[in-house]
């Protein structure tokens, strides 16, 4: 499975492709799921293009996708659109359109009550494992574990010449990680070689805008399916 990380944390700068509105958004999304991906990861946004976790917006930016697609659509829980645990546990139990997943990150204050949230109102939790964090010594002690719906194991690597390496030491370190199914993703430099990576290990995972702005090949991707195509041609299970 490819998933589609629309837009991340970016925003206009980063260019007229990166989807920042509802409408966008589920327009990448349709695009990205006629090219192939599984399903879509996407973080809501308000007008000004800040990430959000407020109720009107994820309601307005989930709806507005699941008009144009029928793959699982899931959102951010980012400590950064909410720093405050309480005020971002605050807005996650006022959701009133439920994403079908989300992804908690396991380093940051207040996870485990995040997900505990999440999965009280029906919602998968993708638990987000950072490199270069305690996020997989904290994941295999905790009794939530084996409730998520897979381990989102994210090298934030960027070396294109080290992050295979971060991608193994990560993969080491969750273990057999509570036998949760696997999505293992790069970013920036390092998502072409952890894409690779995960095809050989035949694991799941992701490709998008928000990970990367260039194809293989180092030219500008000029949307979300465009690197869902490029990511699909890589075998699945090869060596290459």
């Amino acid at each position: 499975m490819v998933q589609v990380c629309l837009n991340g944390s970016r925003g206009g700068s980063d260019g007229a492709g990166v989807p920042l509105s509802p409408e966008a958004m589920a327009e990448a999304a349709a695009e990205a799921v006629a090219a192939g991906a599984g399903e879509v990861h996407v973080h809501p946004k308000t007008p000004c293009g800040q990430d959000s976790l407020s109720p009107r917006v994820v309601a307005a930016t989930v709806d507005t996708i699941r008009a144009r697609v029928s793959v699982p659509v899931g959102v951010t829980t980012g400590a950064w659109a909410a720093p405050d645990p309480a005020e971002r546990l605050a807005r996650v139990r006022g959701w009133s359109v439920l994403p079908d997943f989300a992804s908690v990150n396991w380093h940051e204050p207040g996870a485990e009550r995040i997900a505990a949230q999440l999965l009280t109102m029906g919602i998968g939790v993708e638990a987000g494992i950072w490199s270069g964090t305690d996020g997989a010594a904290r994941f295999a002690v905790s009794p939530l574990g084996p409730k998520m719906l897979r381990v989102l194991a994210e090298v934030t690597d960027p070396d294109p010449d080290t992050a295979e390496t971060s991608a193994r030491s990560l993969l080491s370190d969750l273990g057999e990680a509570h036998s949760r199914p696997v999505l293992l993703h790069g970013e920036e430099g390092g998502t072409w070689p952890v894409l690779r990576l995960a095809r050989r290990l035949g694991l799941a995972t992701r490709v998008g805008l928000e990970d990367t702005l260039l194809l293989p090949d180092g030219q500008r991707a000029s949307d979300n399916a465009e690197l869902v195509t490029a990511a699909l041609r890589i075998p699945w299970g090869s060596q290459g």
